[in-house]
């Protein structure tokens, strides 16, 4: 972990989900490289009648997004103890080709210029993976049965990631913000 930037560190512990792990599988990806900018989100999710966690870390290098994600499993049949999974994709920031990220407000009338965000939600595409829309076509005609084919949209959704100040505080939503721009820099800098 020594590697790692003083502050992603912190935020890692303080997320309390298996730190050194997280913190390993990062170390691995960045290989050496300068963080300039990061997002840790930990997110407590219900499975049946099952809590279950995951952290998901986003890096950004000079050259590189860096998606880590880290799962926990129960015991099964299969697995006589509960284990872990940390993962991690290196993204190089020319794939990045989306960056969307929506803003939700209470009481927009009064929203000022860098105001805070009730929540966030960044999404990030870089091609890995689409999702596809589709729905029957029609001619307009409201009497017409003929088969139109269909139509549709496709759009990436390599990965989206929610922050809300109710779950996970002022701080996350605002370091979501900062990662956003950083990562939206960062790649229009790549298209000069």
């Amino acid at each position: 972990m020594a590697d790692l930037d003083v502050s992603l560190q912190s935020d890692i512990q303080r997320s309390g989900y298996y730190p050194d792990l997280v913190a390993d599988a990062l170390e691995t990806a960045l290989a050496g490289e300068t963080l300039q900018a990061y997002l840790v989100h930990h997110e407590a999710t219900f499975d049946h009648d099952e809590l279950r966690r995951h952290v998901t870390v986003l890096a950004l290098t000079s050259t590189r997004l860096i998606v880590g994600h880290t799962d926990e499993h129960p015991a099964d049949e299969l697995h006589l103890v509960s284990f872990a999974t940390a993962s991690t994709e290196a993204v190089r920031l020319e794939r990045v080709d989306s960056v969307v990220v929506t803003r939700v407000v209470t009481d927009p009338a009064s929203h000022q210029l860098g105001g805070s965000a009730a929540e966030v939600v960044l999404t990030i595409g870089w091609g890995a993976v689409s999702r596809i829309e589709l729905e029957p076509a029609s001619c307009g005609d409201p009497a017409c049965d003929a088969d139109h084919g269909y139509t549709g949209t496709t759009s990436n959704d390599d990965l989206s990631v929610r922050v809300s100040q109710v779950a996970d505080g002022v701080e996350v939503v605002g370091q979501a913000l900062a990662f956003a721009a950083s990562l939206s820099q960062a790649t229009a800098s790549r298209l000069r």
